[in-house]
């Protein structure tokens, strides 16, 4: 079990332990130990524009400079950015330090390997075996002669542009196209904009002026209001919204309508399976049923992997498939990008809007989501009591899957870090499905 690594690095409230620059240093010296054992000797470090990036920025580069390990720096990028910069130097890894979606006084630290993919669970464990040497005060230093270097990379937005726009065929343009773009004052505000007005598009350009407080606060891909109302208000042909740190998408059609991370992945693979590609798709738990439903009409394969795109990144390597996602956002096409990179698919769905003909609105058709509905239910700790194994929530279970059959869904899953277990249903109508996660709630509120 890890101890500071989630699902996506290590993540907290800047001042608190462990989003602090000591706990940042002795990250940066502990991953230099396993890396360099591996026989890393430089690591590229970016960062979305929260102001606390400047202290974690500084304590990592500290660490791994006592590790002997060489930093690249390239400033505020994407994490996608990060992933491809570490891929075109021959780094041996990169690190980013953002908190992707969560607000500004909220900061993380990830890691990932050479050509932008993250580390595996036995890295990550090892990472932190070192980690807890350095916390427990055995943290070294190499000796001067050996310290690592550290260099800034001044045109990485401009290497990272270029990247993003070679993924629209050249025959293609976005001339005559109106998009409004909303940065959610994160790591893309430069890139986003420069990629779509220099591919031809109209652009009307929002929340791209970061001052440091302001990341996520009620724009970008978890905030879609003030991108509604502005596609609407200019009679744009669609909108694009980002999150923080870039790596999550989702899109808004000429109504104002939002079309989510699930509805875009079916649009993406029924493209993909009118060209002949013959793989499947990955998907998550939380993933809609629509989407399943919908795929299967169009004899796609779909596995579901476990909430992350880590693991969705697993089943894809796992099955040699290439195309992948979540409903937050987070989109895999592997044929593109090694890693979810949110502008790179949003060029993927224009190729695929262009050579159809078609718009946002018409793309997403074929694919109807179930109503959703989900409670959080606060359990208290127990000698070795699982809720879940409780006689009485299995029977209201099997009781709402009864009743939903094939048309609904069930899913409890527990928290990594709360006390708590969430209820998912999915059903034909949201009063059924409200009224069947309410019934397991109670069961399990009783329960517990």
């Amino acid at each position: 079990m890890r101890q500071y690594f989630g699902t996506d690095g290590v993540r907290g409230r800047v001042g608190e332990f462990p989003m602090t620059a000591d706990f940042a240093m002795k990250l940066g010296w502990a991953a230099g130990q396993v890396l360099g054992a591996e026989g890393a000797r430089e690591v590229v470090i970016g960062k979305d524009t929260r102001a606390s990036g400047y202290m974690l920025e500084s304590a990592l580069e500290a660490g791994f400079s006592a590790a002997g390990v060489n930093v690249a720096l390239v400033g505020p990028l994407p994490t996608p950015g990060v992933a491809y910069l570490t891929s075109t130097f021959r780094a041996d890894a990169g690190v980013v330090i953002s908190a992707s979606h969560n607000p500004f006084d909220d900061n993380g630290i990830k890691v990932f390997a050479q050509g932008g993919h993250k580390l595996t669970d036995a890295q990550e464990q090892e990472i932190e075996r070192w980690l807890q040497i350095a916390l427990d005060g055995g943290m070294t230093c190499v000796s001067s002669e050996k310290l690592g270097k550290a260099r800034r990379i001044d045109d990485a937005t401009g290497r990272y542009t270029e990247y993003c726009k070679a993924n629209l065929p050249g025959h293609l343009s976005l001339s005559g196209l109106k998009i409004v773009v909303d940065s959610a004052n994160g790591a893309a505000y430069k890139v986003a904009p420069a990629v779509y007005s220099e591919l031809g598009a109209e652009l009307i350009s929002i929340h791209a002026s970061p001052n440091g407080l302001n990341i996520n606060e009620r724009c970008g891909a978890t905030a879609m209001q003030s991108l509604r109302a502005a596609v609407v208000e200019h009679q744009a042909d669609l909108g694009i919204a980002l999150d923080g740190d870039a790596d999550r998408l989702m899109m808004v059609d000429h109504t104002g309508t939002v079309v989510d991370g699930d509805e875009l992945l079916y649009l993406l693979a029924k493209d993909a399976k009118a060209s002949g590609y013959s793989g499947g798709v990955v998907g998550t738990q939380m993933s809609n049923l629509g989407l399943e439903q919908a795929l299967a009409r169009l004899e796609v394969p779909f596995l579901r992997a476990k909430v992350g795109d880590r693991y969705v990144m697993e089943q894809l390597k796992a099955t040699g498939w290439r195309l992948g996602g979540e409903g937050s956002g987070h989109l895999l096409s592997l044929d593109h990008a090694s890693t979810g990179d949110a502008i790179i698919a949003s060029l993927r769905v224009l190729t695929c809007l262009l050579q159809q003909g078609t718009i946002l609105f018409d793309g997403k058709q074929g694919m109807h989501k179930l109503p959703q509905t989900l409670i959080n239910v606060r359990i208290k700790a127990q000698d070795g009591n699982d809720p879940l194994d409780s006689a009485q929530v299995k029977s209201t279970v099997a009781q709402v899957e009864e009743q939903l059959g094939q048309d609904g869904r069930v899913l409890l899953r527990k928290s990594g870090t709360e006390p708590l277990i969430r209820v998912m249903v999915e059903a034909v109508d949201a009063v059924q499905a409200q009224h069947c996660a309410e019934q397991i709630a109670d069961s399990l509120s009783n329960a517990g």
